[in-house]
């Protein structure tokens, strides 16, 4: 996986920032987005994030791109 990859979660996975329900708990699975970041250093020190692929999903009606901390198990790439 690389920055700029598309992905779709595939595993059932509950956040509360998702901006159309907002404070309350969602089920993303099946939501396709992009990768716009991999965690690795911070500041110029390596780090041991456990969460460090960062995705980027469009919602219709927000303001910005929703953006969730992953695991490399809960996501696939898609073509």
């Amino acid at each position: 996986m690389k920055v700029g990859d598309r992905v779709r979660v595939k595993a059932p996975l509950t956040l509360f920032n998702h901006p159309k329900f907002r404070n309350q708990p969602h089920n993303v699975e099946g939501m396709e987005g992009v990768i716009s970041a991999i965690l690795t250093d911070w500041e110029g020190r390596p780090i041991s994030a456990n969460y460090k692929i960062v995705a980027s999903f469009e919602v219709e009606g927000a303001k910005r791109p929703f953006k969730a901390h992953l695991h490399e198990d809960e996501i696939e790439v898609i073509e």
